[in-house]
């Protein structure tokens, strides 16, 4: 079918993004990020994320600050996830004529918020008239380019690492829509659960330990040294399952990830059944965690030194199907998929 006769819902987000692929570098983009060399030894990344009323936060949920933390930790992570360090971030909005003024100081107190522990300032922006409130940051970041993050560093037989537990951002959402569902739970476990969905932390912490914290210190963006160590990786904020599979499609590369080892609240079984929290975890979304390829000694050493809620989840391999396992084989393995998590369009 030509492109003329086809709408943006009959490709899905994917099949959108490879068109405009076409207009950019191809050295540069593809990653959470973009990385543009500024001097010989730093790199400026570039990222820019945007939320809209009704699609990624609404009044029910959400709030004004609320959205403000969680707009800037999407583009904190996204820096995270290229292994950066944030230096400063613009923001546009736009806004209905009749939204509150309270509405937007609240909002930006939020934003400041997740910003002060990184010392990032917002350095700039735009406003704009709407007929739906539109939050769109970019953040700017700084890295050392022989520390470079990008999906496609992965090699087989890494292990893959995730930062911490999956599943609890969705787990929020559902309690905030429908409160009676956590019953069971204790009011520090709702708590939680809620908290992981309206101010998710971005792993800016993960870097330190990952360039400095561990002991052998040549990770590389590049093969040039056969010393240096490749890290690959992505957040993991479409969910867990979608982050895996686009970084081996990156890498072109497979996995075999142990369904029991992927961390879970146990706050999650109190309430929904082990299945429906896997399906949370590999697909619910939004929990910002970190998914790290790295050789197997090194992502036991950073998993030991993350501590509480990190694990090693699979290894990656020579084929290229990303699959569910069970060792202990009581469910048959399932090929993990792009389409159950969400998708714009």
């Amino acid at each position: 079918m030509s492109t003329t006769m086809l709408k943006v819902k009959d490709i899905s987000e994917q099949g959108l993004l490879k068109i405009l692929h076409h207009f950019c570098p191809k050295d540069i983009i593809g990653d959470d990020a973009a990385i543009l060399p500024t001097q010989p030894n730093k790199s400026l990344v570039v990222t820019t994320d945007a939320l809209i009323d009704g699609v990624h936060f609404s009044d029910r949920t959400t709030s004004p600050e609320d959205v403000g933390w969680r707009s800037a930790a999407a583009n904190l992570s996204d820096l995270a996830a290229m292994g950066a360090f944030p230096v400063g971030i613009t923001i546009a909005l736009g806004l209905t004529s009749d939204t509150s003024v309270t509405w937007v100081e609240q909002l930006y107190k939020g934003i400041s918020e997740c910003l002060q522990p990184y010392n990032t300032p917002i350095v700039g922006g735009d406003v704009v008239q709407s007929p739906v409130l539109t939050i769109s940051i970019t953040a700017f970041g700084q890295l050392d380019p022989n520390h470079t993050i990008l999906r496609s560093n992965c090699q087989p037989q890494n292990v893959i690492v995730v930062t911490g537990v999956h599943g609890a951002s969705r787990a929020g959402l559902e309690l905030l829509l429908h409160p009676e569902l956590g019953a069971s739970l204790t009011e520090a476990e709702r708590s939680s659960l809620i908290l992981a969905h309206q101010r998710p932390k971005p792993r800016q912490d993960i870097l330190t330990i990952l360039w400095e914290g561990l002991s052998f210190n040549s990770f590389s963006n590049t093969q040039d040294n056969k010393n240096s160590i490749l890290v690959g990786g992505m957040d993991s904020s479409d969910g867990l399952a979608d982050a895996i599979i686009q970084i081996c499609q990156a890498s072109q590369i497979g996995a075999r990830i142990e369904r029991n080892q992927i961390p879970i609240p146990h706050s999650l079984t109190k309430f929904v059944s082990p299945e429906q929290a896997l399906n949370w975890a590999l697909y619910g979304g939004e929990d910002f965690e970190l998914v790290l390829c790295l050789p197997p000694i090194y992502g036991r050493e950073l998993v030991k030194k993350i501590g509480v809620g990190a694990a090693i989840v699979g290894t990656t391999t020579d084929d290229t199907d990303v699959l569910l396992i069970d060792r202990q084989g009581i469910y048959p393995n399932e090929q993990l998929t792009l389409s159950q998590g969400f998708q714009h369009f």
